[in-house]
């Protein structure tokens, strides 16, 4: 990423933006994408944490610093797949996040639809609940997914295809 501005001179600079401007721009979303994934706040924020503390002390070693932030993503997925490979049998009987709801009416119109297509999406591959977290929580585009995901652009589309079949199938919906 790179902020342009024109100097008072009318010259162009080009900053490089640091990993505190990216934590500070995205860290509530990725705080929130891996609640998505591995289901508590707490390992959450540790792992998203420890995706920004690994990216600041690589930050040298970086290749491109401009995709720190797809390095970021990736890093916060591998942490919540690492996550979930640890407590494999405990995610499972988890009991699904469920974000804040602000009255009683919007609890019980949003509430129960919300449970079905949380544990229905618990239930998909782990590739295609990636890729449709990554559409329909951060919402991502294609090349972005493919990016963060390690795939091809093609490939993320296919699998978000699938993921939403899939997904439609298990909530009883016709295609």
């Amino acid at each position: 990423m790179k902020v342009e501005q024109l100097s008072p001179g009318g010259f162009l600079i080009r900053e490089r933006v640091d990993v505190s401007s990216i934590f500070a721009e995205h860290h509530v979303g990725l705080v929130r994408l891996a609640l998505v994934m591995v289901g508590d706040r707490a390992t959450a924020e540790d792992v998203v944490q420890e995706a920004f503390a690994r990216t600041h002390a690589g930050w040298g070693r970086l290749r491109d610093p401009d995709r720190a932030l797809a390095y970021v993503r990736s890093a916060v997925f591998n942490g919540c797949r690492s996550v979930m490979r640890r407590r494999a049998a405990l995610f499972r009987r988890a009991v699904p996040y469920e974000p804040p709801v602000w009255s009683a009416e919007s609890e019980v119109l949003l509430s129960e639809e919300r449970r079905e297509v949380l544990l229905a999406l618990r239930e998909l591959p782990r590739r295609q609940r990636e890729a449709l977290t990554l559409r329909y929580y951060l919402d991502l585009s294609d090349q972005e997914i493919a990016e963060t995901m390690g795939i091809s652009g093609s490939t993320a589309r296919s699998t978000i295809a699938r993921g939403l079949a899939a997904l439609a199938k298990a909530l009883g919906e016709g295609s």
